[in-house]
């Protein structure tokens, strides 16, 4: 049987929402805290 419309934008959204093409995207907390490290390596 065909399923209804609202169940098929459901799993939809759901296919959509799971995709990270670029990976998981880091916090501000993770940047700044790679920022820093770098910073100091600098120097």
């Amino acid at each position: 049987m065909t399923q209804s419309q609202s169940q098929r934008e459901r799993q939809w959204r759901e296919r959509k929402q799971e995709q990270n093409p670029h990976g998981k995207v880091k916090s501000f907390e993770q940047l700044a805290e790679e920022a820093g490290k770098t910073e100091r390596e600098n120097r």
